[in-house]
């Protein structure tokens, strides 16, 4: 694996090996110096009973691949939680942008509606707390513009969101790795 770089954005399907390639990065990290600390926000919400397993049990398995990462739950506010997280000695992984950016565009409270500008705002945020961390970052997200075009302007709207997002993510980090099958196809690398 390679070395982690200042910041690596890691794109693919469902179940490709996007977590598990951000945690093998925590913990070689973690691995290079007891000084070395790791940190993940995750951003899912469980909504349901399928999903407050599902986050169950990605604990279950980050706390035995990962011994000693953090978890953080923010699924709103990533930016800020990345600036507080972020240090020198901390590699941060956030899991995952896509379901951030589901929070944001389709919240389950139905007191708070899309608002396409805020979203817009919150991305740069995002892009604008990783060129400001001062250590190694880690993000993960789907890409799910590569099939057929979904049916519905919700739908739609956010495929296109997504695919914006990533793009802007993805000119943010230094690396950008996309993921198939468990195996890494490295499409960006720093100079």
């Amino acid at each position: 694996m390679a070395d982690p770089t200042r910041s690596e954005f890691i794109l693919g399907g469902q179940r490709s090996g996007k977590s598990r390639r951000a945690e093998v990065l925590a913990r070689q990290w973690l691995e290079r110096s007891p000084d070395h600390r790791a940190v993940l926000i995750a951003t899912g919400q469980a909504w349901d009973g399928e999903m407050r397993e599902r986050i169950a049990r990605h604990r279950r398995d980050r706390a035995e691949r990962v011994p000693g990462m953090v978890t953080v739950e923010e699924p709103l506010a990533l930016a800020e939680a990345l600036r507080r997280a972020s240090d020198e000695q901390i590699l941060v992984v956030v899991d995952c942008l896509t379901l951030w950016l589901t929070n944001l565009m389709m919240p389950a409270d139905a007191a708070r509606a899309f608002d396409e500008a805020a979203v817009e705002a919150a991305g740069h945020a995002l892009c604008e707390a990783i060129a400001a961390a001062p250590g190694p970052l880690v993000l993960v997200g789907n890409e799910i513009g590569l099939g057929v075009i979904p049916l519905g302007r919700e739908v739609r709207e956010f495929v296109d969101a997504l695919g914006r997002l990533n793009q802007s993510v993805a000119a943010a980090c230094e690396r950008v790795t996309l993921m198939a099958a468990g195996l890494p196809l490295t499409l960006k690398d720093k100079p």
